[in-house]
């Protein structure tokens, strides 16, 4: 396994589309050693997910996971997930502002909308059907990351940039409303 190079804002491939995977390629040991690398960068970043757009790969294939991250000490425990070829369905009209921070936007965190509920439907590492009802922060996460696979950041889905701020000056002057970033 390997720590990899995280694109930054900026970097075209940020803005590409990735490629469906092909479920036949699931097992082989290219797309299990990447998977493993997008969860170990995932980790040493403490990151919530990570997508392979984000490490120069452009392939459909994201990782999210929260567990006891420092980053997101009040966010609800999200389990370690592989996403391949993820389709995100909104469940409801209901969206709500929250805070969001991204491995490729560093030291910065804004307010994005995003759907309360959604569907997700992907394969895992073993190229088993996942379908889901992710709420909330989950579902935030979900959002933030298919995104990536579809050549998009969270400044994009922003409807007040006023908010747009470095995490010092979002703790100083932001920190106290409720945080829920990626």
């Amino acid at each position: 396994m390997a720590i990899l190079k995280v694109a930054r804002l900026g970097h075209p491939v940020l803005r590409k589309v990735a490629e469906r995977v092909d479920p036949a390629s699931i097992p082989t040991p290219a797309v299990q050693r990447l998977i493993d690398d997008l969860i170990e960068t995932m980790r040493e970043y403490d990151g919530a997910g990570l997508a392979a757009t984000q490490v120069h790969t452009l392939k459909q294939i994201a990782v999210v996971e929260v567990l006891g991250n420092p980053r997101y000490p009040d966010a609800p425990a999200v389990p370690l997930m592989v996403l391949v070829n993820p389709i995100v369905t909104p469940l409801t009209d209901e969206m709500e502002e929250g805070w969001e921070g991204c491995l490729s936007v560093p030291d910065m965190r804004g307010m994005v909308p995003r759907f309360t509920s959604v569907r997700l439907q992907c394969l895992d590492r073993e190229g088993q059907t996942v379908d889901v009802i992710a709420k909330d922060f989950f579902a935030r996460v979900c959002q933030h990351e298919t995104d990536h696979l579809n050549g998009m950041v969270y400044l994009d889905r922003m409807r007040n940039l006023s908010t747009l701020s470095y995490v010092a000056e979002w703790n100083k002057h932001w920190l106290g409303l409720r945080e829920q970033d990626d």
